[in-house]
């Protein structure tokens, strides 16, 4: 390992010197921090993190806390997240919590026993008004940007997410307006924040519609294809008279797709659908879906430039990112006959 003293010995000057060409001090000559860069690199040295650490009282290191990024919805933002800090020198400690609060509690210690300079966290959200793991953050005055809305357990913290009850509305006066009444609704979590926003989104426009929510137009639904798939399976078998339904999230949709053509419905024929989210499954699936697309990337930068800020002890506000509709090909006009029952012969 070379060290800044065998640079030192064939450079012909002090450590001290070294240290200071190598951090560009202004009291060093440009022509000796030239020479002592170049030698540095032929030698291979590398700066030891840890020991500058040591002396900056920083790591260098952010933790970055997503649920998994198996799920296309969380993929861009961490990629956007990655790349920028790289590009500041910074480095991503990244972990995942499945969506369980005992393993988000363990991912947040093992990064705080770390020292990061700060935390990217996406919340595992509970229903719980408090929850002893944020408190310990707070407490420790680690910099931190929650990537969604917050909720009571971590209300705190800034946050940065997509205009979730605006681009709802969208969707649902997208369907208004291609004359759909009848619009089946599929609800996500019931504890996350985001679910609720898109739901009164929904809300909103049916209201201003002067139409009155159906409760037997409302499934509880989830986070996944499979809760899609079985949220449509529910809908079909309680035969609610919909026209289009509406999902809480792409994947939902997906999966209720699945279930519309197990039972030989036509998108958009018999059931016009919308998504939100516009993972890249939405675009290529055999029916190119309506959908909401997020700002992901956008997101992810805003994400950091507020982590800089913060950092530096400026004082930050939570943003909102508008969202936009996407207008593919599973939406339609709802057919001339009577509510839909079934499946077009």
């Amino acid at each position: 390992m070379v060290r800044l003293k065998d640079i030192a010995r064939h450079a012909g000057v002090s450590v001290m010197t070294v240290s200071k060409a190598l951090r560009d001090e202004p009291d060093v000559s440009a022509a000796t921090k030239a020479r002592i860069k170049v030698l540095a690199q032929q030698m291979g040295y590398v700066p030891d993190s840890s020991a500058q650490g040591l002396r900056t009282r920083t790591t260098k290191l952010l933790g970055l806390v997503v649920p998994t990024t198996m799920n296309p919805a969380f993929a861009r933002v961490v990629s956007a997240i990655e790349e920028r800090v790289h590009d500041l020198g910074y480095d991503i400690v990244l972990a995942h919590t499945l969506n369980l609060p005992a393993r988000e509690e363990a991912c947040l210690r093992r990064l705080l026993a770390r020292r990061v300079d700060g935390l990217f966290i996406t919340p595992v959200y509970r229903f719980e008004a408090e929850a002893r793991i944020y408190q310990e953050v707070l407490a420790r005055k680690v910099p931190a940007v929650l990537l969604g809305p917050p909720a009571s357990f971590c209300k705190t913290f800034v946050s940065v997410e997509a205009d979730e009850p605006s681009a709802s509305y969208a969707a649902t006066q997208h369907l208004l307006k291609l004359g759909h009444k009848r619009i089946a609704y599929l609800t996500g979590p019931p504890a996350a924040p985001w679910a609720h926003e898109r739901f009164e989104g929904y809300r909103r426009a049916l209201r201003e519609a002067g139409i009155e929510l159906d409760d037997k137009l409302v499934f509880a639904a989830g986070s996944t294809i499979e809760d899609g798939t079985k949220a449509g399976l529910q809908m079909l078998n309680e035969s609610c008279s919909a026209t289009a339904i509406q999902a809480v999230s792409d994947q939902v949709a997906i999966g209720c797709a699945e279930a519309l053509f197990h039972q030989g419905f036509k998108i958009p024929e018999d059931m016009s659908l919308v998504g939100y989210g516009n993972i890249m499954a939405a675009e290529y699936f055999r029916v190119p879906l309506t959908t909401i697309r997020q700002p992901k990337y956008r997101l992810g930068m805003a994400a950091v430039e507020m982590m800089m800020n913060l950092l530096k002890g400026v004082r930050v506000e939570s943003k909102r990112l508008p969202a936009e509709l996407i207008e593919r090909k599973s939406t339609a006009p709802p057919k001339a006959a009577a509510p839909n029952s079934g499946p077009a012969d």
